[in-house]
């Protein structure tokens, strides 16, 4: 029996999404590292940065797993959580969604037309909770990449989102050596589960542009836990303040990290491209 999905996408990050309800007639949905590739693969499957399944938890409205194109499971997916909290408020009538993932529970609401904010927690600041093979300042860590006496990239932050981000500042987001340093340093001996990369040039102190080479799935056109983790490292240099638009390529979020609770939150687009079949 073919299952259904939707093809989803947040600023052109995008998502295949499977309802995996164990009491629905096509059973769970636990694809191995080849059939997620295949899925995820651009020419001879749907194509997706990554895959998402959407199962019953009892404790939430849901409990929501990530794959990446590479086959990978992970914690987290910005972008994709927040097109699950919006299929949730859809299917429920609701302003609001709460959710599972293995990196904890989320909760999103409605912040316009197609429009969620979600609520993404605490970012994970110590070294431990990157993880960093060694002890150091997470605010900017030893690494560069280049000459000693002329490094091309150095000191970058470090935020963990629920997954691992690594963020340098570049004065040129054009010009920054995205492809080639973002496979290099996504799997440095510095990050034993690998790190996703970002690259972010400060226009003021509420804006940032952001290209991103994610874990598992490469340059990808936006990454809603980089942008988060973009925002933390900036505010934690003292190049922004707490509140900021991250600008991707065919896009916006808006990322806060609010003083009170020092939760970040992540306000952004959705969309649905169309629905089919797995192969």
């Amino acid at each position: 029996m073919s299952r259904p999905f939707l093809k989803m996408n947040g600023l052109g990050n995008d998502f295949v999404v499977v309802e995996a309800h164990t009491s629905s007639p096509y059973g769970p949905f636990e694809p191995g590292i080849e059939a997620a590739r295949a899925i995820a693969n651009r020419e001879t499957g749907i194509g997706c940065d990554q895959i998402i399944s959407v199962t019953q938890s009892p404790q939430t409205q849901a409990f929501v797993r990530f794959w990446n194109a590479d086959g990978q499971e992970i914690d987290a997916c910005g972008n994709g959580s927040r097109c699950v909290a919006w299929l949730l408020m859809e299917a429920s009538g609701r302003e609001e969604a709460t959710f599972e993932t293995r990196a904890g529970r989320l909760s999103g609401r409605k912040a316009g037309d197609k429009l969620v904010t979600l609520d993404m927690g605490e970012p994970g600041l110590d070294w431990t909770e990157i993880p960093l093979a060694e002890e150091m300042d997470t605010k900017g860590v030893e690494l560069q990449v280049g000459p000693i006496d002329n490094p091309v990239l150095h000191t970058p932050g470090c935020v963990s989102m629920g997954n691992p981000h690594v963020v340098f500042f570049v004065p040129d987001i054009e010009t920054a050596p995205v492809r080639e340093a973002g496979s290099l340093i996504e799997h440095h001996p510095l990050f034993p589960e690998g790190v996703n990369v970002g690259f972010a040039e400060i226009k003021a102190r509420d804006h940032i542009r952001l290209r991103v080479w994610e874990r598992g799935a490469g340059l990808t056109k936006a990454c809603g836990t980089g942008a988060c983790a973009a925002l933390v490292a900036a505010a934690r240099r003292g190049l922004t303040d707490r509140k900021a638009t991250v600008e991707f390529e065919h896009g916006r979020l808006t990322i806060e990290w609010r003083e009170s609770d020092d939760h970040v939150l992540m306000t952004g687009p959705v969309s649905v491209d169309y629905a089919g079949v797995l192969p």
